[in-house]
């Protein structure tokens, strides 16, 4: 496994029009540094500070026009995108969604666990919580991708079930709202996940006003290959599959492990 990765930082508004312009700007310009790989945040195709019913009311399903947008854009560039995307349901609430995009259709979906329900926000009054490892792995180029999103960052079992399902890189689009320490916490808990379960990390978060920003690519020993600071941009950055089996033998703390994540009823 070799593959040139990138991370997408942007704050999304409730102008879907022109965050498909930034996706595609930014898609492009990755696609042009040689990612076969784009991360982009959660929430990508329509955001609002506060969690509303804006958020129903403007949620697309899995094969809406948004969506339809970024696979054609996905099988004209060659490369695959991974981004967040409010799910409509049945009207009332949607799912907070994820999806792998590549080869010109969708490939895999992950719908959040963890609800931000902290730090003042309640994301549960709208967003459907989905059951624990409902995903399924994005497979490219030898690369095992598994996604996740934004607060499931502070529930580190989910990274491992991921991990444990075949996972050697990590997707994690997030609007990790800025407040006290919150860039903090961020900074610390992407390169923790890395950390502990040897993967690479491709941190994807929005930017002010809706996000904190420090989009990053980590790689298993902790170490940020490339960043976004507070401002809109992207981050490539070369993952291989050398990097990640020396880290391994030099730190098998996978094999050396003694607990499985089971999930809670």
């Amino acid at each position: 496994m070799t593959i040139v990765a990138a991370v997408a930082q942007y704050a999304p508004t409730d102008d879907k029009t022109k965050n498909l312009e930034t996706m595609d700007a930014l898609i492009r310009q990755a696609s042009n540094a040689g990612a076969r790989l784009v991360v982009l945040p959660e929430y990508a195709i329509y955001t609002v500070p506060s969690m509303d019913d804006r958020f129903v009311d403007n949620a697309e399903s899995l094969d809406g026009p948004s969506i339809t947008k970024l696979v054609k854009l996905s099988s004209e560039l060659d490369v695959a995108i991974v981004c967040g995307i409010n799910e409509s349901t049945d009207g009332r609430r949607i799912y907070n969604t994820l999806v792998g995009i590549d080869g010109g259709e969708v490939r895999a979906i992950y719908r959040k666990v963890h609800l931000y329900d902290a730090f003042g926000y309640r994301e549960s009054d709208r967003v459907i919580a989905a059951e624990p490892n409902n995903g399924t792995l994005l497979e490219i180029d030898g690369a095992k991708i598994g996604m996740q999103t934004c607060y499931d960052l502070r529930f580190p079992e989910v990274t491992r079930a991921l991990v444990d399902a075949g996972a050697n890189i990590i997707a994690l689009p997030a609007e990790w709202i800025p407040g006290p320490l919150k860039e903090y916490h961020w900074n610390t808990l992407i390169r923790a996940r890395a950390i502990e379960n040897t993967v690479f990390v491709l941190a994807a978060d929005q930017c002010a006003p809706t996000g904190a920003g420090n989009s990053a690519i980590i790689d298993p020993m902790g170490i940020s290959l490339a960043s976004v600071g507070e401002s809109s941009g992207v981050a490539v950055a070369e993952l291989s599959d050398k990097r990640l089996k020396e880290v391994r033998s030099i730190n098998p703390a996978l094999e050396l492990r003694r607990y499985q994540v089971i999930a809670k009823d």
